[in-house]
């Protein structure tokens, strides 16, 4: 068994924290932006195939579902033999499906290549396995604030690839575009080989000792005997639905509202660009402050900025000002949900752990995007989810209060 003095030292030579860092967030924003792109695809897809959106909705939905499915198995491989060669075969998996995704020529095909290849290929190059290999590079104190670096980097993803995709898709097609993403995700390949190949623990210390030595079984059977962690997972539920609901939605609600369709594509790059501030910024709050009271706040914010929508005049300005301060709050749940599990459990099984309660976050976004469309259908408006949105984020605000954030006993332990 290794010392984690020896598993220290194998993150040295050519692959500096510096060096990590950069790899981390470059996979965070390729894998994360191609994501965020495929919704483009949905109207000339659906319109070439002669498919019902229905189809292309339930494809995604799948989705969202094997990647939460897929982010625990993923999560434990890459606790105990790395998250490089982990996200390795992530990356040829999501290949294969995006490229099968753009040849397909019936739904069922659609669903396997869209749903089940790619969300097991987003789950097994996720940018989460990219940042818990990133945290166990840099000390405790620093942790935060990195788990912000990598998710505003996948924020930037996101605004770089809608547009790019977007004029790809004009020029060369959609089934053109999706083969060059296809590409682009075979540049995790070298990305991951950057990652650290042995799963260290914090360094020094008898609670690093401790870390070391736990099984993935008596890990995962403390995270589910702390409350804390049983509440994360639940409050996780909220961030998923709001939003899948919001990403997914938004457009089609703009155009009910009577608004220039533009406005709808305006308000998604917003929340996107606003994404990246409050991500890291979370990060940075999360040194110097509480991090569930932070979170506490975040869930509450966003009740507050949806009821304002709700009873606001919705005239252009409104949706787009309502699109920047919800980009702010967006994933900024992120580096301080994955930073409670570091600081409380250690970074030993952080991929596993934060799997699981991805998976809670998965079953939110595909509710989110599921009720969405039959609220809508059966009421003619939107109002039922976006009041459903209100009530679960008081519900998250509170949960989060009695989370205990302090390490566990033997991580506290000291030589």
């Amino acid at each position: 068994m290794n010392t984690p003095a020896n598993d220290q030292s194998r993150t040295h030579g050519w692959r500096t924290p510096t060096v990590v860092l950069i790899a981390g967030c470059l996979i965070a924003m390729l894998g994360f932006g191609i994501r965020s792109s495929l919704g483009l695809f949905l109207e000339p897809m659906t319109a070439d195939r002669g498919w019902s959106r229905e189809s292309f909705g339930m494809a995604l939905a799948l989705q969202n579902l094997f990647w939460g499915i897929g982010l625990p198995v993923a999560g434990a491989l890459a606790d105990k033999y790395g998250s490089s060669r982990v996200i390795m075969v992530g990356a040829l998996t999501y290949a294969a499906g995006l490229y099968g995704m753009g040849w397909v020529e019936s739904p069922a095909g659609l669903n396997l290549f869209a749903g089940l290849l790619s969300g097991l290929g987003i789950a097994f190059s996720a940018f989460t396995l990219a940042m818990a290999a990133m945290v166990r590079v840099v000390g405790p104190e620093k942790r935060s604030l990195v788990l912000g670096l990598g998710t505003a980097a996948g924020s930037l993803g996101q605004v770089l690839f809608s547009p790019i995709s977007q004029g790809f898709i004009q020029v060369i097609g959609w089934s053109s575009t999706l083969t060059m993403l296809a590409l682009v995700a075979l540049f995790l390949l070298p990305l991951a080989i950057v990652l650290p190949v042995v799963t260290n623990t914090s360094a020094g210390g008898a609670g690093a000792m401790q870390d070391a030595e736990q099984s993935l079984k008596g890990a995962v059977k403390e995270a589910f005997g702390h409350r804390g962690f049983v509440l994360l997972t639940t409050g996780f539920f909220v961030c998923g639905f709001h939003v899948a609901f919001i990403g997914v939605h938004f457009p089609a609600y703009v155009r009910d509202l009577g608004l220039d369709p533009n406005i709808g594509a305006y308000s998604l790059a917003l929340i996107g660009l606003f994404n990246i501030v409050g991500s890291f910024g979370s990060g940075v709050v999360g040194q110097k402050y509480s991090m569930r009271l932070s979170l506490s706040a975040i869930y509450f914010a966003r009740s507050v900025v949806i009821l304002a929508l709700l009873l606001a005049p919705k005239t252009p300005m409104v949706i787009l000002i309502f699109a920047s301060v919800m980009g702010i709050l967006w994933l900024s749940t992120v580096p301080l949900t994955t930073g409670i599990i570091a600081q409380v459990f250690g970074v030993r099984y952080m991929g596993t752990l934060f799997g699981i309660v991805f998976l809670s976050h998965q079953i939110g976004s595909f509710l989110g995007v599921w009720l969405g469309g039959v609220i809508h259908d059966r009421t003619g408006s939107y109002d039922g989810m976006w009041w459903a949105g209100v009530f679960f984020g008081v519900v998250a605000a509170l949960i989060h209060l009695p989370i205990n954030e302090k390490p566990l006993a033997r991580l506290q332990t000291s030589t």
